[in-house]
């Protein structure tokens, strides 16, 4: 899904559509950066002391993102992240205007509501993204956002720069699939299980 039903979000001069994925043969990887937090601030889980910090770069329209979140996430949450063992940042990589739409919407809101908004973008994935504009309006809605609040969001291309900088940013560090994680600064991808998961964190938690 490449663009918005119905109604098209207005983002000014910004585009999603002429940002491709690039190449892994294209770029010299150089992770210099990576543990800096984005301009507009880093969305964090778990204590800043953590011996292991885990990156996720992911859509929110992303089927495999989705996965990961419903059947690792949570697991992982509750295991690692609640009981202060790692740091987790979540770091925005859309791949479509839905997705860029959504990701807006969640800058927007308070931050406190970040988290608790990609937990509902993802465990109702396949009903917002039926029709992206209404279904993102009434999750809005549910977070508090007034109608002409919303539309003030979905029309803000300040927001919009600063979440496609965040994946331009990404791309520089050779990202291009979604999810991808980098744990400690080494980088994997795919929806992984929590199996996997911890056979990854818990050596470099010893």
């Amino acid at each position: 899904m490449d663009s918005l039903s119905k109604r098209k979000v207005v983002f000014g001069s910004v585009a999603l559509a002429g940002l491709a994925l690039a190449s892994p043969h294209a770029l010299a990887v150089d992770l210099t950066g990576l543990n800096d937090a984005p301009a507009y601030g880093e969305m964090v889980l778990g204590p800043d002391t953590a011996k292991v910090t885990v990156i996720e770069y992911a859509s929110a329209t992303c089927p495999h993102c989705a996965a990961f979140y419903n059947e690792t996430f949570i697991a992982l949450k509750k295991e690692y992240i609640d009981t202060g063992k790692i740091r987790f940042i979540m770091r925005e990589f859309p791949h479509n205007d839905a997705a860029l739409a959504a990701f807006m919407l969640a800058r927007c809101a308070p931050k406190e509501k970040y988290f608790p908004l990609i937990d509902v973008f993802f465990l109702t994935q396949p009903e917002w993204t039926q029709n992206p504009l209404e279904g993102l309006g009434k999750i809005a809605q549910q977070a508090g956002f007034t109608t002409a609040e919303f539309d003030a969001c979905m029309k803000n291309e300040a927001i919009a720069k600063q979440v496609l900088e965040v994946r331009k940013k990404a791309e520089g560090f050779g990202v291009d699939s979604i999810p991808t994680f980098f744990i400690n600064g080494e980088k994997y991808k795919g929806d992984t299980s929590i199996e996997a998961m911890r056979k990854l964190i818990d050596p470099l938690l010893v």
